[in-house]
């Protein structure tokens, strides 16, 4: 795009902004500032002030995007102990081990030394 595209596009804008200010200033002026002056409250209200505006709704959006990524971690976690649950519920072995390394717990006869 060169030097004439780039006028083109000002010289369509500067047109634009011309029929913007006969809206504006023509006849029909108190209805059309009446028009905008009822939008943008509208816009104002739907937004930010009545209970479900745009903004409570993406703050919403946002909250539950939150949720969901920490019911997806919970999943995990509880895949993680469900595994261990089959693990040391099938072999004794590894119960023992797990009871001795994380409980203290010993077999009768066994010396038992914490270090910290």
């Amino acid at each position: 795009m060169g030097f004439l595209g780039i006028f083109y596009i000002f010289v369509q804008t500067a047109s634009t902004m011309g029929k913007i200010k006969d809206i504006w200033n023509g006849e029909n002026r108190s209805f059309v500032r009446f028009a905008v002056i009822v939008t943008a409250a509208f816009l104002v209200l739907a937004g930010f002030i009545l209970p479900n505006s745009l903004f409570r709704w993406a703050s919403s959006g946002i909250e539950l995007r939150r949720q969901r990524r920490q019911i997806e971690s919970y999943q995990k976690e509880i895949d993680q102990m469900d595994k261990q649950i089959r693990k040391l519920s099938t072999n004794k072995d590894t119960l023992e081990q797990f009871a001795r390394e994380n409980y203290g717990f010993a077999a009768p006869g066994d010396d038992v030394y914490i270090l910290k």
